[in-house]
């Protein structure tokens, strides 16, 4: 499963919807969870790839404190 949380919201994707194989880099997935999105890539270039022990993904803006 990928979770993508973009500009307030948030959604749950299948891998394979977005064609996400385990064996790619952090900038292949934003490339194609930016086209899931209709976005150009450099929209996503700040988003931060987390990649969780259950294999899960979340696709998210850098956190940013203080």
């Amino acid at each position: 499963m990928v979770h993508i949380r973009f500009e307030g919201r948030s959604v749950d994707v299948v891998e394979t919807q977005l064609g996400i194989t385990a064996n790619m880099n952090d900038m292949a997935v934003k490339e194609q969870v930016a086209r899931h999105l209709d976005v150009n890539s450099d929209r996503l270039s700040a988003y931060v790839v987390d990649r969780r022990p259950s294999g899960d993904l979340i696709v998210r803006p850098e956190a940013v404190y203080g």
